[in-house]
């Protein structure tokens, strides 16, 4: 294994919720991960400080989730050099649409790999497929999983017939 990790990042605790099913899916896969709670806004320095010690602290993708103006992923993606996948929360105002517009609107030069609307498991699955890059082991694992996903779909198609 590369023995990379996964970083979670969210705006607020609030959050977590959605963020929770992201954890559970590495967990079920075995892939370690950090969980922090920082704000593009109100904590900024110690953002940076985060997305500055990423590579060192061995970590090979980094999901960031927020809501509203969502600048969590771009603000760390601006720093480093590890893949950041935003994963926009639904907030009250838009249903969303306002963060994965935020998210997937970055400046030239910033890219931020940008999941659907609340989901969590999109963004620990492109995580993971990121991992599986320097990671035989893993990489097999989801080449089964894919195959178990059509298998699924193969046998729902042939039952209707």
């Amino acid at each position: 294994m590369s023995g990379k990790k996964v970083a979670i990042v969210m705006g607020s605790k609030s959050d977590y919720p959605v963020v929770e099913k992201a954890v559970e899916l590495l967990e079920q896969w075995g892939v370690e991960y950090e969980i922090r709670i920082l704000s593009a806004h109100r904590t900024p320095d110690e953002t940076g400080e985060f997305a500055k010690g990423a590579v060192e602290r061995n970590v090979g993708a980094i999901i960031a989730a927020a809501g509203k103006a969502a600048a969590l992923p771009g603000a760390i993606a601006a720093i480093t050099t590890v893949p950041v996948i935003g994963l926009p929360i639904k907030s009250s105002f838009m249903d969303g649409l306002d963060s994965l517009l935020s998210m997937v609107q970055m400046p030239s030069g910033i890219p931020v790999a940008t999941v659907g609307v609340n989901a969590a498991e999109n963004a620990a699955l492109l995580a993971i497929q990121i991992l599986a890059l320097g990671d035989e082991a893993l990489a097999k694992r989801l080449m089964e999983y894919k195959v178990e996903m059509k298998n699924k779909v193969l046998d729902q198609d042939a039952s209707m017939r």
